[in-house]
């Protein structure tokens, strides 16, 4: 069997109720102290608000930390190509004047390296 509520303008289950202003784009809203779960759960929403927050601020400073080790590493491998690319030439450049008969073979393999 329901219940009957006194009548209130504008008045939710939840405790909510609106009133009118001097403008009519603007509302106030008033939370009824009697439903005490809101204020609760409000605040549980903010704690949860909070802590994605928190999360999130972890997430950026794990990425820029991530980026920059990547930023490191990736001109760690250029310059190691470099001195590789660069002992080829010196090794190549050895063998042609030491072994002249060997310079076409030794070519042939430097350029498929």
């Amino acid at each position: 069997m329901a219940t009957k509520r006194a009548a209130v303008p504008y008045r939710s289950s939840e405790g909510l109720s609106t009133r009118q202003v001097a403008s009519s784009d603007e509302i106030q809203l008033r939370i009824d102290p009697m439903h005490g779960e809101l204020d609760d759960e409000i605040m549980g929403l903010r704690k949860q608000v909070r802590q994605l927050r928190n999360v999130a601020q972890e997430i950026e400073t794990e990425a820029k930390f991530q980026n920059e080790f990547m930023n490191q590493l990736q001109m760690t491998l250029i310059k190691a190509q470099a001195g590789v690319k660069n002992n080829m030439r010196r090794l190549n450049k050895r063998i042609v004047q030491n072994f002249p008969t060997l310079s076409p073979l030794v070519g042939a393999l430097v350029k498929s390296c």
